[in-house]
């Protein structure tokens, strides 16, 4: 979704408040903690999580931060996809990466670390479930536990990656493989054959025209990649 077709969610990430649970939410985020983040954390820091944590849930195509925002907090992904884009001067975006669950923003991190503006835009490409942490105990945690560190460390070397994958994608791929590239990752992260977008989102997300994706489309359709309907692109599987 492009910038001007987002929904704000009154930038969760630099104006969140954080909200007193209920019993029954309390047990959920603790039952979500455990599954996802069980295998990564110890015990005494899930508990920490929890007790300072929201969890929240998100709608599709939603604005979580914005370029230039400050952060206050940082996601944890329970489920759902995040989907970092950067923006150029005339307001085209680029696709940067997909955060998934188990997993938080290497960016966000930055920002939070740094007290600085963020540099990118971070918005929901699927419904999503977060539990959102108080910047503020980033420092701390690292200090005290290793899981912790070991988390960060993790997602900067897996966010440096797929940064490097996108560039790769872009120097040495042509526009057609990229598409399909980009088509596949969509299906992969939806779990779903059907991509439910647009050829002018498309667009926007590898950085060229509605044009060049509908004629491309249309060949990878030739090709029986793919076949095209009204309200989606059905991604054939091999």
């Amino acid at each position: 979704m492009h910038f001007a077709q987002a929904v704000f969610f009154g930038a969760l990430f630099p104006t969140f408040e954080f909200n007193i649970h209920t019993p029954r939410e309390t047990n959920t985020m603790q039952q979500e903690l455990k599954e996802n983040f069980g295998p990564l954390f110890e015990k005494a820091l899930l508990d920490e999580i929890l007790k300072v944590g929201t969890l929240k849930h998100i709608p599709e195509g939603v604005v979580l931060m914005d370029i230039g925002d400050y952060v206050k907090a940082m996601p944890l992904l329970i489920s759902g996809a995040i989907k970092i884009v950067r923006e150029d001067e005339q307001g085209d975006e680029l696709l940067l990466y997909f955060v998934e669950k188990g997993s938080t923003c290497a960016m966000t991190l930055t920002c939070c670390v740094g007290e600085t503006k963020s540099e990118i835009r971070a918005l929901t490409e699927t419904e999503t479930v977060l539990v959102m942490v108080p910047i503020e105990k980033m420092e701390t945690w690292a200090a005290k536990y290793k899981s912790w560190r070991k988390f960060v460390f993790k997602s900067y070397h897996n966010r440096l990656n797929e940064m490097l994958a996108t560039i790769d994608n872009i120097a040495f791929l042509k526009m057609d493989e990229r598409l399909l590239n980009l088509l596949k990752e969509k299906a992969r992260i939806a779990k779903d054959q059907r991509i439910r977008t647009t050829h002018q989102e498309i667009a926007f997300e590898l950085h060229t025209s509605r044009v060049v994706v509908s004629r491309l489309l249309k060949k990878l359709e030739n090709l029986n990649e793919l076949t095209l309907h009204r309200n989606y692109i059905l991604l054939k599987k091999k």
